[in-house]
């Protein structure tokens, strides 16, 4: 049995074009460890100053918070092939400016923050976009093999890249370093290039940027299942950056470390992640998700507090080996959870929000890390942050995770065609959809509990205002009514943003009626209907 849960994890790697990617990321990955050792020792090494540091982490996150909504956007409503590849050739020109503002002597720590803060800006538009072409690669089968395949890339990279980029920076100096960076950036776009997707279009019509922004953000708010990914992403992620953020510092006033042998510590993270991706699938065999959260939030905690302690660096080294584990554990079950349950159309947008969770406490917690740490010293801060997050394995039972494989978010088009829906126009607005139902009797309060849920569904996709009225004459007659800010809008509800677990629970609700329900669709008054046949208004449907 767990022979054969670790032989699938590497399964989406025979498919050629996600190995052509993977491949082509893992070389980016390289280069991006790479200049994130030389910006960090730069810096170290021109101030000593531990807030600057720690500020490389947040100019690298902080892009991510402000644009990851936006960026999700463009991912789902843009070819996403496009985006990439035009995004990954402009950070080939910013790379390749650093580099060379590096060799004539023109960078400064201010300089060198500023232009990882535009990188990040890059970054920022890609990951939703990244994120969202995994189940275009592989089956939906696949899609938790493939997300524990993003991590295992990222982290053999960080494995590998620290390293590399410490001894080049001692032996030649961080120009060679931002130069490279700037190559592997070509390497993707000319990998993703290669790639002929087929894009499909909106039957509905390319959805507008604002609109699109606001469905995605109405999405994730009536998601329980996506709410609860957030809030697990938010107790672990600012406490647990307090390691990335100070470990430049650990290494060297705790260790007395150079350049090469920060290098060497980040290594030692990135291969016990990549160690803890290989046998994350035979312990999910055994564990159930939130039992694998809490004990990776609690391994985590104990090596927080391991690196204040120590003071070997052979010791340092296998605690942090451990909490590559940790991190990886954590992360890859919720990315995971987020891919498999959510739908197609929405996502990219969905993601980046989960990726504004996760870069923002990243970037929030450089910047307090940082200053506690000046205040109180990096032991106390490390010791504080273990205390923080053993708060959070408490805490996160809670608000334990939806169980993805209940969740079908295959799309399903079971409503009927809205009638004259070809003939109204898309902007036209707002529209109310009323249904009538007759209930058998005695099952009134079966059938509103069962509603509630299909309420969720409603608003998800579309939905601004949703409710559910019962006559208090004939107890057993209900009356739906839900809103949808365009014709368009709602015309997306029936073409395609409706998922199969959206239609098992309409069915569960059905299952109440004595007959079939009755559904109209209004506009508003003062919309014009010249648009629609002669003499004909919306017949019921």
């Amino acid at each position: 049995m767990a022979s054969k849960e670790s032989a699938s994890a590497w399964q989406p790697l025979t498919l050629p074009m996600f190995r052509r990617l993977w491949l082509a990321q893992v070389v980016s990955n390289l280069g991006t460890w790479m200049q994130t050792v030389a910006a960090q020792w730069l810096i170290v090494s021109a101030s000593g100053s531990v807030a600057l540091v720690s500020l490389v982490q947040t100019a690298s996150t902080l892009p991510v918070v402000l644009l990851a909504a936006p960026a999700g956007v463009l991912a789902d409503v843009l070819d996403r092939r496009r985006v990439l590849v035009g995004v990954q050739l402009v950070m080939v020109g910013v790379a390749a400016v650093l580099a060379v503002m590096t060799f004539i002597g023109g960078v400064t720590p201010g300089v060198l923050l500023g232009f990882t803060f535009l990188l990040g800006c890059g970054a920022a538009f890609i990951t939703p976009a990244w994120q969202a072409i995994q189940p275009e690669l592989v089956p939906r089968t696949q899609l938790p093999q493939a997300s524990a395949l993003g991590a295992v890339n990222m982290n053999v990279a960080r494995a590998i890249g620290p390293a590399l980029g410490g001894a080049l920076v001692a032996a030649a100096g961080a120009g060679w370093v931002f130069g490279l960076n700037a190559l592997s950036f070509l390497v993707v776009a000319g990998a993703v290039a290669s790639w002929r997707r087929q894009a499909v279009p909106d039957p509905v019509g390319r959805e507008r940027m604002v609109a699109a922004l606001r469905s995605g953000a109405r999405y994730v708010r009536h998601s329980p299942a996506m709410r609860r990914i957030l809030i697990q992403s938010l107790l672990f992620v600012p406490a647990a950056s307090a390691l990335w953020a100070l470990l430049p510092v650990v290494a060297s006033q705790q260790l007395g470390l150079s350049a090469d042998g920060y290098g060497l510590l980040l290594g030692a993270l990135g291969v016990g992640a990549v160690a803890g991706a290989v046998v994350l699938p035979t312990v999910r065999a055994r564990l159930s998700v939130n039992a694998l959260l809490t004990v990776a939030f609690a391994v985590y905690a104990g090596t927080l507090v391991g690196i204040a302690l120590l003071h070997s660096l052979l010791m340092a080294v296998l605690v942090l080996a451990v909490a590559g584990g940790g991190w990886i554990a954590v992360l890859s079950t919720l990315n995971a959870t987020a891919q498999v349950m959510l739908p197609g159309w929405v996502r990219a947008r969905a993601l980046s929000y989960y990726l504004v969770a996760l870069m923002g406490g990243q970037a929030l917690g450089g910047v307090v890390w940082g200053i506690v740490a000046e205040r109180a010293g990096v032991r106390r801060t490390l010791l504080v942050a273990a205390a923080l997050l053993a708060v959070a394995t408490v805490a996160g039972r809670r608000f334990p995770l939806y169980d993805a494989a209940r969740l079908d978010p295959t799309p399903s088009a079971h409503w009927p065609t809205p009638p004259v829906a070809d003939a109204v126009d898309p902007d036209a607005g707002p529209v109310l959809v009323v249904i009538g139902y007759v209930v058998r009797p005695g099952e009134g309060d079966a059938f509103a509990t069962a509603m509630t849920v299909v309420s969720r569904a409603r608003r998800r996709t579309g939905a601004r205002r949703w409710e559910l009225f019962r006559d208090p004459a004939e107890p057993d007659r209900f009356l739906e009514s839900f809103t949808v800010p365009t014709w368009g809008e709602h015309n997306r509800q029936h073409a395609g943003r409706l998922t199969v677990s959206d239609r098992r629970n309409e069915e569960k609700a059905r299952s109440f009626l004595l007959e079939a329900p009755v559904v109209r669709h209004l506009l508003a008054a003062d919309v014009p209907l010249s648009a629609a046949p002669s003499g004909k208004s919306p017949p019921a449907t």
